[in-house]
């Protein structure tokens, strides 16, 4: 009986994790940047961002205003002005 409990209780806390992971929001001064994970991948597939098998990407200032968000918006048609994507 532990062991049915143990493994309902991974398996709800797995769930939780990918729910969680949809929309991540990054805390700015400039103003909060809410990323929409689901909606990005829908959009673009998982291999726009992601080499190989999808993991956790590391976002810092530098990596969103250039190669990781900024570069991709520019050809996607996406926001690249300091308020399409910082929002106060």
């Amino acid at each position: 009986m532990k062991k049915l409990i143990v493994a309902i209780m991974l398996v709800a806390f797995a769930a939780t994790a990918a729910f969680a992971a949809d929309v991540v929001t990054y805390e700015n001064k400039k103003g909060n940047v809410t990323f929409d994970h689901k909606a990005h991948a829908e959009k673009l597939g998982c291999d726009a961002c992601h080499e190989g098998t999808p993991a956790k990407i590391a976002i810092d200032k530098k990596s969103a205003h250039k190669d990781a968000c900024k570069t991709c918006h520019k050809s996607n048609n996406g926001p690249t002005k300091c308020g399409g994507c910082h929002i106060k």
